[in-house]
């Protein structure tokens, strides 16, 4: 009569390797979430655009990406789109058109800045849709903030939809202290995802 018997299985080893999957898994989501947090704190950023001022560049309820550290290592330059704090309860983007020291005005549709003409290629679009008179009336900036040049530390924004815009043209001046960030690209809704000029 044999009396030997099977030992028992023994689970101990399957156990700890569950454990330890586990506990790497937990540190991996747990790094994951940190890294989320600091990138979206400190590096990145979303928003959903509301309103029609940057059309046909960025349309009503799409969301943008804008890169918060850019400016920490560089001044905005011109024709950057901006996101900064308008009040205390909204943010706007708009595109950097002065820089400081800058004379600005238009006339006849055409953008100056310190008497030389620039072409703003990003509103053709729009200027071939709009059929009533000039897309950006005539001003200079002393008629508009009573200064003859864009202040030290400071830019003057305007919408691309220059007829749909509260700009720099109804608030003013932005401080570059409440600049946001510039935006990147649009990602949502999927179709339209495109990186901004």
């Amino acid at each position: 009569m044999n009396t030997d018997q099977a030992p028992e299985p023994d689970n101990r080893p399957r156990k700890q390797t569950w454990k330890r999957m586990i506990w790497s898994f937990s540190k991996l989501i747990a790094v994951v979430l940190i890294l989320t947090f600091f990138v979206r704190g400190f590096l990145f950023t979303n928003y959903i655009v509301y309103g029609k001022s940057m059309m046909p560049t960025i349309h009503d309820g799409e969301r943008i990406i804008v890169n918060k550290v850019g400016y920490e290592m560089k001044e905005p330059s011109r024709f950057d789109l901006i996101i900064f704090h308008a009040t205390e309860e909204s943010d706007y983007i708009k595109r950097v058109i002065g820089l400081p020291g800058d004379e600005i005005y238009y006339e006849d549709d055409m953008l100056y800045i310190n008497g030389v003409a620039h072409e703003e290629e990003f509103l053709e679009v729009h200027r071939e849709a709009h059929e009533n008179g000039l897309f950006t009336e005539d001003f200079d900036l002393e008629g508009q903030t009573e200064k003859t040049t864009v202040p030290d530390g400071h830019v003057f924004v305007l919408g691309d939809n220059r007829q749909n815009s509260v700009d720099s043209r109804h608030i003013g001046f932005v401080s570059t202290e409440m600049i946001v960030g510039e935006a990147n690209m649009t990602f949502w809704p999927p179709e339209n995802m495109r990186f901004f000029k």
